[in-house]
């Protein structure tokens, strides 16, 4: 009798666990989210971002990132509403390939991670793909005898950074893969000529007594798409002497001209005004009289 008993309480014991079992697996199947659509990289000067739509109602994204070459796959942004993920940090080889999936899930301690649907996106290679910004000018102008210009680019900043802290430049992670083309013509002319540098320096040749007017922009040789950085502003160095001119210092002195004029109206206004307050009061009392 007590054996019978025993082996009632263990084949109670068994469905419970058989029921649990079962009541977990169909619970993982009914959490069917919607899942990402649309997914894009964007990367500019290496800082990565993944994009994609579908806004979550009672359901969170989780992005995973995998190395294609060392094939684990990495979290970052866990349970996120935001349609938009900095992985920047997770592309530590820039010349790798990487795949992406964005999971729906929510938190849940009865649901296995991998039961949650997802969607994959497109591969990526920072170095083939991101985009390099917009270059921006350190210096320009004219040597003594106004024979040449002298053009120097500042590198664009990347997220990484060297074993010292110091950030790397897209310079230092193209090498010698990476030049400035220099688009440049006289003031007042549309004739333009173009001249490369392997380095951030380029100098050009000019003719005495003439202003140039130039922008930038940066190529890297080896790709076949998305060979050329952003056009940088264009600047223009006056034809005296070396002095560098810029049409944004330019707007700047006009406002402060303009600022300076109203308010030297503004004054005479008031001065007239109290002028002619007083002579009001001076006259008051013969006027009562």
């Amino acid at each position: 009798m007590a054996g019978s008993i025993h082996s009632m309480k263990c084949l109670h014991l068994l469905l419970l666990l058989c029921a649990v079992f079962c009541w977990q697996r169909s619970t993982a199947q009914d959490v069917n989210f919607p899942t990402a659509k649309n997914i894009k990289w964007t990367s500019v000067n290496f800082k990565t971002l993944v994009e994609w739509e579908g806004t979550p109602t009672n359901y969170s994204y989780t992005v995973g990132i995998r190395n294609t070459l060392i094939g684990i796959w990495e979290r970052k942004c866990f349970y996120t509403k935001n349609t938009e993920c900095d992985v920047t940090n997770l592309l530590k080889d820039v010349n790798a390939t990487y795949n992406v999936r964005i999971h729906s899930e929510i938190q849940s301690e009865d649901v296995a991670a991998e039961e949650f649907p997802y969607a994959d996106g497109p591969d990526f290679n920072p170095y083939e793909k991101t985009i390099i910004g917009k270059p921006a000018f350190e210096s320009f102008g004219f040597n003594e005898d106004h024979t040449q210009l002298q053009v120097v680019v500042k590198d664009p900043i990347t997220p990484y950074r060297f074993d010292n802290k110091t950030p790397k430049t897209v310079r230092d992670i193209f090498g010698k893969d990476f030049q400035y083309t220099l688009f440049y013509r006289k003031a007042g002319s549309t004739g333009k000529k173009e001249a490369s540098s392997a380095t951030n320096e380029i100098v050009i040749s000019t003719s005495k007594g003439e202003g140039y007017c130039f922008f930038v922009r940066a190529t890297i040789p080896s790709r076949k798409t998305d060979r050329f950085s952003q056009d940088s502003d264009e600047k223009c160095a006056s034809s005296e002497g070396s002095s560098e001119f810029d049409f944004t210092v330019l707007v700047a002195v006009i406002v402060a001209v303009v600022l300076v004029v109203v308010i030297i109206i503004l004054l005479i206004v008031c001065l007239c005004r109290k002028k002619k307050e007083e002579k009001t009061k001076e006259t008051q009392p013969l006027n009562d009289v």
